[in-house]
């Protein structure tokens, strides 16, 4: 289960959190840690940090619970490999990179929003453009779950990943577009679905992406449903 973030983000405010993340972020190397986990296409463990870094696991542990006490990381327990305990991994919090590092969500949708307007395409369209540019940014050698699972998170949804007899469903436990998705469902879920095509399209592994199954935008939930190539060769 995800590590909750302390008092930095509970009890002490708004301006104290801020001041914590600018503080954590204020190291250079503590910066760089951060950089890579926003970057990475999956949550990130000591181990690849370590190997990454060159430092040793204390110094990347020490690092790292300084990101997650400031509220800019998640730590959880990943999948066990073996005997021993499940590796912590580390993804960004919702929210935090829009924070520090650049444009958040909102932003992005009203940039496709505009490109409609223009007459650039049609929500589906304009939304598969966006993908493709988004997969090239992640990279477009890895794979269409993978660079969803890293778009979503990176946007605000909260994705888990359910594996199906197709292949696997994306599940987008939070909506960060409550208010638009609610107003305008046809145009908002239309980029989304058209977001997860282009990413499809772009990535090198033949997944298709079958179906967007939408729920309620309040109560989140929504599933990008993924064909990945071996079940449809």
């Amino acid at each position: 289960m995800p590590r909750p973030a302390d008092s930095a983000d509970t009890t002490e405010g708004p301006a104290q959190t801020l001041l914590a993340q600018s503080r954590a972020l204020g190291d250079p190397t503590r910066h760089s840690i951060f950089a890579y986990v926003r970057d990475a296409a999956r949550p990130v463990g000591v181990a690849e940090l370590t190997k990454h870094f060159g430092l040793n696991h204390n110094a990347i542990r020490q690092h790292l619970a300084k990101l997650r006490d400031a509220a800019l990381l998640i730590e959880e327990r990943g999948q066990r490999s073996g005997p021993g305990r499940p590796p912590l991994l580390y993804r960004p919090v919702p929210g935090a990179v829009e924070r520090w590092e650049g444009a958040g969500p909102y932003e992005a949708l009203s940039m496709m929003l505009i490109d409609v307007l223009r007459g650039e395409g049609t929500p589906l369209e304009v939304g598969r453009k966006a993908g493709r540019e988004l997969a090239d940014q992640y990279g477009a050698d890895g794979d269409t779950l993978d660079i969803l699972d890293a778009v979503a998170r990176r946007m605000g949804f909260e994705p888990q990943r359910e594996q199906t007899e197709c292949g696997a469903d994306v599940v987008l436990d939070r909506c960060p577009f409550v208010g638009p998705a609610s107003a305008a469902p046809d145009i908002v879920c239309d980029l989304h679905r058209g977001i997860s095509e282009g990413i499809a399209l772009a990535a090198q592994d033949d997944a298709d992406i079958s179906d967007l199954v939408v729920r309620p935008p309040a109560s989140a939930g929504c599933r990008i449903q993924v064909s990945t190539a071996e079940q449809h060769d």
